[in-house]
């Protein structure tokens, strides 16, 4: 009887788990980079599926997280010596997200715990990889690259901006800088229960540059040496041209 009782238990487990799903859209999937991009905005949306009564207890709550491709990053310290500026001390971190911006319904160490945001990396500290950076010294390399992606607008933190109806029905707006780095981009979409994880979702955006900026980013990196002589020949063009109507001003 135990044995079968213990069997039952372990066969409605994941149901119990799975009580609550996230189930998610995004206004658009692919974000183009034209030549006068200034920027563009995502509307998240998205309600909680659910196979049972709203649970008891603590309130439900919603992270949304948008994460651009991984890249090593080099941080370096400047130090004024002998009335200039220059680079004295540098760390290597091994993976840093070009992009990162993440909404909560509440504030985001009320939403998560500690343990939760090791284990599934959502606040901006956690997002970043940098092994060996364990001290006060070298950890203030990281505290400065968030700083300068904050400044940008690389990074952000939006607590409060996910709007959370009878823990059912939410929605949220990413802005996306014009300062964006090409390539594949995640969404990912989170429920949690005093602080536990409940149910995750991800999907995936796209950015890529099109028209004009596509072309010239693929002679930049596929054909440096005709990128060169057509940035040569638009110069001496440029030149010539500035000097002519300069010269027929002064006739």
């Amino acid at each position: 009887m135990r044995r079968a009782a213990l069997i039952l238990a372990l066969f409605l487990a994941p149901l119990a788990a799975a009580a609550e799903v996230v189930v998610a859209g995004l206004s658009q999937n692919e974000v183009s980079i034209t030549a006068n991009f200034n920027g563009s905005e995502i509307l998240i949306f998205g309600a909680v599926r659910r196979e049972a009564p709203l649970p008891e207890g603590a309130p439900l709550q919603v992270i949304i997280a948008v994460t651009g491709p991984d890249r090593r990053v080099t941080v370096r310290r400047k130090d004024r010596r002998f009335g200039i500026w220059i680079n004295t001390e540098a760390i290597e971190i091994d993976e840093a997200p070009t992009f990162y911006a993440v909404a909560t319904s509440a504030p985001l160490r009320e939403v998560l715990s500690d343990t939760e945001d090791l284990r599934h990396r959502l606040s901006i500290p956690r997002a970043i990889r940098a092994v060996g950076t364990g001290d006060a010294d070298q950890r203030s390399f990281v505290d400065a690259l968030i700083r300068i992606r904050q400044n940008n607008g690389l990074y952000q933190l939006n607590e409060g901006a996910v709007n959370l109806r009878e823990e059912t029905l939410f929605d949220t707006a990413i802005r996306l800088p014009a300062n964006l780095v090409e390539g594949d981009y995640q969404a990912r979409f989170v429920l949690t229960r005093d602080g536990r994880v409940v149910d995750s979702l991800s999907t995936q955006i796209t950015v890529r540059k099109v028209g004009l900026e596509r072309l010239i980013y693929g002679l930049a990196h596929e054909r440096p040496l005709i990128y060169g002589l057509l940035s040569l020949a638009i110069a001496i063009a440029a030149g010539w041209m500035a000097s002519a109507v300069f010269r027929y001003i002064r006739s």
